[in-house]
């Protein structure tokens, strides 16, 4: 049945299905009242993103590397919709140092912050090393996410606090998140060179890092959900290092791919749509709950990651 929605285009029990745009799961959704970080919103789903929620009227901060390309999609969205309320920080999720240069920004805008897009991404690049030592994937992937969402969590809890409004938080992971290493995470040997597993693996990640933040949200009573989307088959920038074997790919499973507008459908669903509203902990795809791997579900699994994470990042300058 979930191949048949994919194909098809058929709504699941949301309302809506793969053939869903973005516009069309906010239709008449007022977002002004909101403010939002995507982060990797200069292209792709990330972009559209941005220039919905813009469109919606709500604060969108665009959070990239290259600062000139998120001037040229602040400038892109402003030219269709004049009132937008659009701002670009840097941040290179790759670097530790960067991300905490980020919050210092960010802070000092001085506004509340309702909605955190976890976005970029890299996929199947060339083996190397962040600037901290980290597998390139995983280190922009998850560390950089995972460091950035627990730094700018006391805003958004304040936020939701003195505002009465929900925060959301997204992630975005990947059907690929069940293409990775027999344990899950291979701890001992987190930068492993098989990078098509390293991607998997840094998918996975995403998922159970909302997982455990999630329960530990629930456990404090703080009004902030946060789940998992799956994008689905999208041709962006993030296929550029995929080579023949993706291109062969997409050509024997063109019916299952997506344009951009379908493809931040979910992401857009997840962050705004009103009959989300104290649901967290979940995994989306073409705006419906389903079912992620064993591995995601795996509380054991996704509390050592926490644990690895944090000693991670507390242990580089």
């Amino acid at each position: 049945m979930e191949i048949y929605g994919m194909v098809t285009g058929k709504a699941g029990k949301s309302g809506y299905g793969s053939a869903s745009t973005a516009e069309d799961v906010t239709h008449s959704i007022d977002a002004k009242h909101l403010t939002a970080i995507i982060t990797g919103g200069t292209s792709g789903i990330g972009l559209e993103a941005a220039r919905v929620l813009g469109m919606r009227g709500a604060h969108v901060i665009i959070a990239a590397r290259n600062t000139k390309a998120a001037n040229d999609s602040k400038e892109m969205i402003l030219q269709m919709y004049p009132n937008a309320r659009i701002d670009c920080l840097q941040l290179d999720l790759s670097s530790i140092k960067s991300v905490r240069s980020f919050i210092h920004q960010f802070l000092a805008l001085n506004v509340p912050l309702n909605i955190l897009i976890n976005n970029a991404g890299v996929m199947f690049c060339p083996f190397q090393l962040s600037e901290d030592g980290i597998e390139s994937q995983f280190a922009t992937n998850h560390i950089g996410h995972f460091l950035l969402t627990n730094l700018l969590l006391d805003k958004m809890k304040s936020s939701a606090r003195e505002s009465g409004i929900e925060g959301r938080i997204v992630n975005l992971s990947s059907i690929a998140h069940t293409y990775t290493y027999t344990e899950g995470i291979m701890f001992d040997y987190i930068n492993d060179p098989d990078r098509k597993k390293a991607y998997g693996q840094s998918k996975l990640a995403n998922l159970l890092h909302s997982n455990a933040l999630s329960r530990k949200l629930q456990e404090e009573g703080v009004n902030i959900t946060i789940n998992s989307v799956h994008p689905g088959l999208i041709t962006t920038n993030l296929f550029r290092h995929s080579g023949l074997g993706m291109a062969v790919l997409k050509a024997m499973s063109f019916f299952l791919w997506k344009n951009i507008p379908q493809g931040a459908a979910t992401t857009c669903y997840v962050a705004l749509h009103p009959d989300l509203k104290g649901v967290t902990g979940k995994y989306f795809t073409d705006c419906n709950v389903t079912t992620p791997s064993n591995f995601a579900t795996d509380t054991t699994l996704a509390d050592k990651l926490w644990d690895f994470s944090i000693k991670l990042v507390d242990s580089l300058p």
